[in-house]
């Protein structure tokens, strides 16, 4: 696994709040919130950015959707609404080269985003 902060949070090296776990996702909430809710899922397995992303590992990113759904179910807010992003390099906003979405709740959302 490469050495980034989501590798060393899924290896337990440093601290998150973890609000969600299964064999092939973790997800914690963000440090630098842009809504009430703003929690990352991150896939357990590393890959940089979605550029990187084989074909035979699409299903991570379904993953990441699928728990990020549960997680607003959970949660209570799913029916009221949540936005997802996933960004791709610099430009794109990524921040941490290993792939996630962002998950953003708890209030109304615009577009474009500020």
């Amino acid at each position: 696994m490469s050495d980034t902060i989501f590798a060393k949070i899924i290896r337990r090296e440093i601290p998150a709040q973890i609000v969600y776990e299964d064999e092939h996702v973790l997800a914690f909430k963000d440090i630098h919130p842009q809504a009430p809710v703003h929690v990352l899922f991150i896939p357990k397995q590393a890959v940089a950015t979605l550029n990187d992303l084989a074909d035979d590992q699409a299903e991570l990113v379904g993953r990441l959707a699928l728990a990020a759904a549960r997680y607003a179910k959970q949660e209570g807010f799913a029916e009221r609404g949540y936005r997802t992003v996933m960004n791709c390099n610099a430009d794109g906003g990524q921040t941490v080269f290993h792939i996630h979405l962002h998950l953003l709740a708890g209030r109304s959302l615009s577009w474009p985003p500020g």
